[in-house]
C-alpha cells in the first residue's frame, strides 16, 4: 500500500460518519483542530485569505468558516487546501489525536521545593508542572511566601519570562536597575535573565504567584 493510499485512508477514517460521535463533541474538536492547522500553514507562508481563496476556488466565507472550526470540510476541500499550501493532507490532523494534559492541585497541596531563594527563607510551592508538550513551552507556577524570617534576595537570575501577581502583603521588587512597589492585585511581567527579586519586605506576610515560562529545549 503506497503512502498516498494510507493518507487517504487516514483522512476518510477521521472524516466519515461525524454524527456518530458522542453528542457531536468529537466532530467539533476535529473541525477546530483542522481550522487551526489551515490558519497556521497559511500564516506561516504569508498567504492571505483572499489569495488562498483564489488559488483553491473556495470562497473567502468558506475559508473563514474552516479556519474558525465552524464547518466540516470535505476530503476534496482538504485536498485543495493541501495542494495550495504545499503540505501533506494529513498534516491538518496532526494535533487532533495528541494527548492534552491537565494538573489539578488542590488548596494547600502544592509541592514544597528548594530553589535559589530557599536559603533566604523564601517558601516555594510548585502548583503544577507539565513536561514535554506540543506547545514547546514549559510553564512553572509557584506560590511564594515571605515571612518575618525571610531575607531580601534581589539577585535571582534564570532564563525565560516571569510573571508575578501579588496576593498579600507588600514588597519592593527589583528588576535590573528598577524597583517596583508591589501591592495586592499588582502584576510584574519581566525578562528573568536580569537580576531580580524582593529588595524590601514592606508588609508581611507576603504571598505572590510567580509563573515562569521558557522553551522546553532549554
Amino acid at each position: 500500500m503506497n503512502v498516498e493510499k494510507i493518507d487517504a485512508d487516514v483522512v476518510n477514517k477521521l472524516t466519515q460518519n461525524p454524527h456518530s460521535t458522542r453528542d457531536g463533541e468529537r466532530e467539533k474538536v476535529l473541525e477546530v483542530a483542522i481550522g487551526r492547522e489551515v490558519r497556521a500553514f497559511r500564516r506561516q507562508q504569508e498567504v492571505t485569505v483572499a489569495e488562498l481563496a483564489q488559488s483553491t476556488g473556495l470562497s473567502i466565507g468558506m475559508l473563514s468558516k474552516i479556519e474558525n472550526g465552524n464547518t466540516s470540510p470535505s476530503l476534496t476541500t482538504l485536498q485543495l487546501l493541501a495542494n495550495a499550501l504545499s503540505v501533506p493532507l494529513t498534516s491538518f490532523f496532526r494535533r487532533f489525536e495528541e494527548s492534552r494534559q491537565a494538573v489539578h492541585t488542590k488548596s494547600g497541596e502544592g509541592v514544597s521545593i528548594d530553589r535559589e531563594g530557599t536559603r533566604a527563607n523564601h517558601q516555594y510551592n510548585l502548583l503544577g508542572h507539565i513536561g514535554s508538550n506540543a506547545s514547546g513551552v514549559i510553564v512553572e507556577p509557584y506560590l511564594i511566601t515571605l515571612t518575618a524570617e525571610s531575607d531580601v534576595f534581589p539577585a535571582f537570575q534564570h532564563g525565560g519570562i516571569e510573571t508575578i501577581y501579588m496576593l498579600e502583603g507588600e514588597v519592593d521588587y527589583r528588576h535590573g536597575d528598577d524597583v517596583y512597589p508591589l501591592k495586592p492585585g499588582d502584576t510584574l511581567f519581566f525578562d528573568a535573565d536580569a537580576p531580580h527579586g524582593p529588595e524590601k519586605l514592606v508588609t508581611l506576610p507576603a504571598r505572590y504567584l510567580s509563573v515562569i515560562s521558557y522553551p522546553q529545549n532549554t
